[in-house]
Order: C-alpha cells, then sequence, then structure tokens
C-alpha cells in the first residue's frame, strides 16, 4: 500500500497538482491511503475520483501516521519530506517518494534518496510541476522497479541504525549527554576527557 501525505502551498498549482497526484496514484494501480485537506481547506478531488478507485484508495483529511507507517501493509510513504515524518518513517523503516516543495525538504530529500538510498525522487516537469506520470514512476520504482528490494532492505537497515542510536551508549544518547554537559558544565560518566568526547563524535558519524 502506498501511503500518501501532499499537500501544495501555491494556490496557482494546487488544483493542478492534485489532480496529478490523484492520477498517478490511479493509474499506478496500487493500493493506498491518501492524507489529503478537506474541501473546505483547499483539498477537492477530481469529479469521479473516489468512485474510480473505490475498494482500492482511501481519502481522508488526517490519520495518525506513525502508527500507519508502522502497519505491515505500507509499502512506500509519499511525502514532502518534513523533519517530523522523515523521522517518523526512518523508524518505520519504510521506503520513500520524496516530494520536496519548500525550506528544508530538498535538503531532507537528498539525504533520504541520494545519501541513504531509502527512497526516490519525483522531479519536476518545464512548467514546475510534478506531473501524474512522474508520481506513477515513483510508485512503479519503488514497488515494483530493479531497486525495489534493495531500497526496501536499506530502510529496514537504517532503522535498526536509529534504533541503535537512541539506546544506551548510542550515538544519540552520547550526544544528549554531551550536550546536558556543556549546558550544565557537570562531567557525566564516559564522557569525562576529550578523548571521550572525540570518540563519541567519530560513533555518531559512523552511525
Amino acid at each position: 500500500m502506498v501511503a500518501a501525505a501532499v499537500t501544495v502551498a501555491d494556490q496557482k498549482t494546487h488544483v493542478l497538482m492534485i489532480e496529478n497526484v490523484a492520477e498517478g496514484l490511479k493509474r499506478s494501480g496500487k493500493p493506498f491511503l491518501w492524507v489529503l485537506k478537506d474541501k473546505e481547506s483547499g483539498g477537492e478531488l477530481p469529479s469521479g475520483f473516489l468512485e474510480d478507485v473505490e475498494g482500492r484508495g482511501l481519502v481522508v483529511s488526517w490519520c495518525a501516521q506513525e502508527q500507519v507507517l508502522k502497519h505491515e501493509a505500507v509499502g512506500c510513504f509519499l511525502t514532502h519530506c518534513g523533519w517530523n515524518s522523515t523521522l517518523e518513517t526512518i523508524v518505520a523503516g519504510v521506503p520513500v517518494i520524496a516530494f520536496p516543495e519548500w525550506t528544508d525538504q530538498p535538503t531532507i530529500a537528498k539525504f533520504l534518496t541520494d545519501v541513504f538510498k531509502v527512497g526516490v525522487r519525483t522531479r519536476k516537469g518545464d512548467d514546475g510541476v510534478v506531473s501524474s506520470e512522474e508520481v506513477e514512476r515513483c510508485i512503479r520504482e519503488i514497488t515494483d522497479g530493479p531497486a525495489a528490494e534493495a531500497i526496501a532492505k536499506r530502510a529496514v537497515e537504517l532503522k535498526e541504525a536509529a534504533k541503535r542510536a537512541v539506546e544506551d551508549g548510542g550515538s544519540s544518547h552520547r550526544n544528549l549527554d554531551m550536550f546536558i554537559a556543556d549546558i550544565t558544565g557537570k562531567e557525566i560518566e564516559g564522557l569525562t576527557s576529550k578523548k571521550d568526547h572525540a570518540i563519541a563524535k567519530m560513533v555518531a558519524v559512523s552511525e
């Protein structure tokens, strides 16, 4: 199943983008859950869309995203790559279809797709809009493409790395201890020397 959570801020492209995402989801043939603002908030769907995907697609205005991403039926997550959504999908071990729009989203998308290689990234056309064909291509590539299995495997590996990072002694745990020590000026066991600090920083980079 494709989990999708995309909206558009630019009113000029809003209607077209909603139509393109809807058409791409429909043509992909994959079951999906799409979180979209209600009609009153500008999330109006193309005419006849719900009838066309009846029994295969579900559109809601809100969901418990973290719980949805952890469900075994979810095969990928179409997202703008906001930081909260990124952390949730990493922890869930779900491959990503990156759909960045603004601020830090393009940078986060680059890390997910080019560095960690746990997803694919949508490409905008000359008109600055992601086409329905592009949405369909990304869905098929991440679910049925030649690299789909490798992407899914890396997503699980990144999930395990994130889990290790927050465990006692993990890079995130140690960095938090270092931060507290720097703020309070108090030494913390295991981080009492410059050598320990250096080792902790190397662990953070490697993990």
